[in-house]
């Protein structure tokens, strides 16, 4: 998630009034937001078994309460730091968080799964609005300087720490109280972070008179959307009826209206110029790939805790926090790594490490140990995660003009986001139809190891891609 709120450009801020309040507190306030936001991609994870129990929720069904946020976070993200330059960073901050805030609300109390889901949805629309203006508020309340790096440091720490904590808080508001609370949760802390940003952040804007490309943003978004439809719809339905190809169909018609949009427009939320670029287009296919992959872990983990293994939400959230934390490591050793042996070398290593975690994990059995199921693959495959991030994110902003970096940053994220959505629909429907309709122990974990060695199946395509087109030197931009 480091790059993720990158999308808004930097470069463009514009001064502090005078009368600027402390800039701990508009840093704290902007992490805030931040945390809310990256926190809700993994904390549902270990509340789907109760949600299911609950509400009554199909397997395929599942995929959906993770997926119906995180497409809508993926596809809104870049229009979201665009809005963010034109009508101003703490406005949109405001109108993300309350719409984030209410969607949770509206989540917490639903009655029924579609309710679940669309309040999902609009959260995903509240993230991608919020999001984008987090990293700009904190750079425009810190001047340039070793203070500053302090304050991106620390946004950056909150932003990992939220993905960590998700599976923790998850498991212990479900064991105390109920699923309903991972939601609920958010509904005071966003109205404190509400009312204190109100009083004390500051405006900024690019003012530079470009379009909100709204058609390119709800053409990818729904398209993405029905593609996963059209893929859940393989398990019940197989490949050739009509309830799978009508929707996929349509997807790929979205997505290639999507292009032409692009294409044309004036102010496009991708330009696709910008794909003509060897490192960007590799280093965003190679995310792709690996977002498809790795996106998926801690669900099918958590499913396979749960569901297979008997662990409580709460165990389930602990057994995981191992694996949380070697995500922040992989981040952490990134950097360090790469100015000894490069972005690219780095990439691969860290993907030959992620690929080894998921073929491990794909041997699991329906009576498998903590430490040789869930704990040394799952480091594995978030310390790969963490490792071939940073140098993905690096190869693609040096091939982008100075001026295009914060865009490329946004499309970067947005390309693991998308894949990660696609893959999840893809790789639970394969789990769905191998397990069938038995509900045995042996018969959810065959459907499990079968999606995690289809993951190590993507994770070796992305290391092929990655030999074969990513640059060998890092371009200078």
């Amino acid at each position: 998630m480091t790059t993720m709120l990158e999308a808004a450009d930097v470069a463009r801020v514009s001064g502090r009034p005078r009368s600027a309040p402390p800039a701990w507190l508009v840093v704290a306030l902007a992490c805030a937001g931040q945390f809310l936001v990256v926190l809700d991609v993994s904390v549902v994870n270990v509340a789907l078994p109760s949600i299911r129990a609950d509400l009554g929720m199909s397997g395929s069904g599942l995929q959906w309460v993770v997926n119906a946020y995180s497409i809508a976070f993926a596809g809104f993200m870049l229009l979201g730091g665009r809005a963010g330059d034109l009508y101003g960073r703490k406005r949109m901050f405001l109108v993300g968080l309350g719409l984030f805030t209410v969607a949770s609300l509206a989540g917490g109390l639903a009655e029924g799964g579609g309710q679940l889901l669309l309040a999902r949805a609009v959260q995903g629309l509240g993230a991608a609005v919020l999001a984008p203006a987090t990293l700009t508020i904190v750079t425009s309340a810190v001047p340039e300087g070793p203070a500053r790096a302090r304050a991106i440091a620390t946004w950056t720490a909150v932003g990992a720490g939220g993905g960590a904590a998700g599976g923790f808080f998850g498991g212990l508001l479900v064991d105390t109280l109920s699923w309903r609370w991972v939601l609920l949760i958010n509904v005071p802390v966003g109205a404190v972070v509400l009312l204190g940003s109100l009083l004390w952040l500051t405006e900024s804007r690019a003012g530079d008179g470009r379009r909100l490309d709204l058609p390119g943003a709800l053409l990818v978004t729904g398209g993405l959307a029905v593609l996963a439809y059209g893929i859940s719809q393989t398990e019940a339905e197989g490949w050739t009826a009509a309830a799978t190809l009508v929707p996929l169909a349509v997807g790929l018609a979205l997505v290639g209206a999507f292009l032409l949009v692009e294409s044309r427009t004036a102010a496009p939320l991708m330009p696709l110029g910008l794909l003509r670029v060897r490192a960007v287009a590799s280093a965003n296919a190679a995310m792709f790939l690996s977002g498809a992959a790795l996106f998926c872990t801690w669900y099918f983990i958590t499913l396979y805790a749960q569901n297979v293994l008997g662990y409580s939400p709460l165990d389930a959230g602990l057994a995981m926090l191992p694996s949380s934390l070697a995500i922040v490591l992989g981040s952490k050793l990134a950097p360090r790594l790469m100015r000894r042996s490069g972005a690219r070398r780095v990439a691969v290593l860290g993907t030959l490490v992620a690929l080894t975690g998921y073929a491990w994990q794909s041997t699991m059995t329906a009576d498998g140990g903590y430490l040789t199921s869930i704990m040394g693959p799952g480091i594995l495959m978030m310390l790969g995660a963490g490792l071939a991030s940073t140098p993905l994110a690096s190869l693609a902003t040096s091939g982008a003009a100075p001026g295009e970096a914060g865009l490329v940053s946004g499309l970067i994220n947005t390309s693991r986001t998308m894949g990660g959505s696609l893959g999840l629909a893809v790789l639970s429907t394969l789990a769905a139809a191998r397990t069938g309709s038995a509900d045995s122990a042996q018969a959810l974990t065959q459907g499990y190891a079968l999606a995690f060695g289809a993951g190590t199946s993507v994770l070796v395509a992305a290391v092929v891609l990655m030999l074969v087109w990513l640059p060998r030197r890092t371009p200078a931009g």
